[in-house]
Parts: C-alpha cells; sequence; structure tokens
C-alpha cells in the first residue's frame, strides 16, 4: 500500500517541475504558450491543494463556509434592521408632529366653556 503523505509530496515534487517546465516554456517559447500553460498548472495545483486540506481537515472548507456565510448574513440583515429602524423612526416622528398639532384636552374645555359662554350671553 502507498503512503499518503509520500504521494502527497511526490504530487507536489510533480506540480513543482511542471510550474518550472512552465517557466522555461515563458523564457524559451512563445509567452502565451508558457503563460496558457503556467496558469493550467497553477489551476491544477490550486484544486489539489484545496483536496487535500479537504482530506486532512475535513472541516475546514466547513468552517470556511460557515464564517463566509456568517459575515454575510450579519451584514445583510443589520443594514436591512437599521433600514427599517429609519422608517419606524420617521413613522413615529411624523405621528408626534400630528398628535403635538392637536390641542390638549385642558384648551378643549377651555374652547367648550368659551363657546358655551358665549351662548349663554345670547
Amino acid at each position: 500500500m502507498l503512503n499518503p503523505v509520500r504521494v502527497d509530496a511526490a504530487v507536489d515534487l510533480a506540480y513543482g517541475a511542471l510550474i518550472v517546465l512552465a517557466i522555461v516554456l515563458i523564457a524559451t517559447l512563445e509567452f502565451g504558450i508558457g503563460i496558457a500553460f503556467g496558469l493550467g498548472v497553477f489551476s491544477a495545483y490550486v484544486v489539489h491543494v484545496v483536496w487535500k486540506m479537504a482530506r486532512f481537515d475535513p472541516d475546514w472548507m466547513t468552517q470556511a463556509v460557515e464564517e463566509t456565510v456568517e459575515e454575510t448574513v450579519e451584514k445583510t440583515v443589520g443594514e436591512t434592521v437599521e433600514k427599517q429602524v429609519e422608517g419606524v423612526q420617521a413613522q413615529v416622528e411624523a405621528v408626534e408632529e400630528r398628535v403635538d398639532r392637536r390641542p390638549r384636552e385642558d384648551e378643549v374645555e377651555e374652547i367648550i366653556e368659551e363657546s358655551v359662554g358665549d351662548e349663554s350671553e345670547s
């Protein structure tokens, strides 16, 4: 049976050799060919590293996704709640303005007494 650590080391060395080959291709052949080959090798290496991280630490990807989702949800919910609170505050201020324009109870009683007094004098 193959030792997983040795296999991973051999694969990492192979990727390293391919990256060196890409550099040689850039230096000797056309620039575009070397760049295309190098990007292919690098993208394959990134996939390999992600696979390796997931294999050695299965919770790694889950934790990364959870943190990203948590940050996004907190930001989105925070902004939404803030907008809703601002809307409610505006409504409360509008209601307070309307309430302030209405006469108070003692003013109403005074007006009634004056009108009753005016009618009794007539």
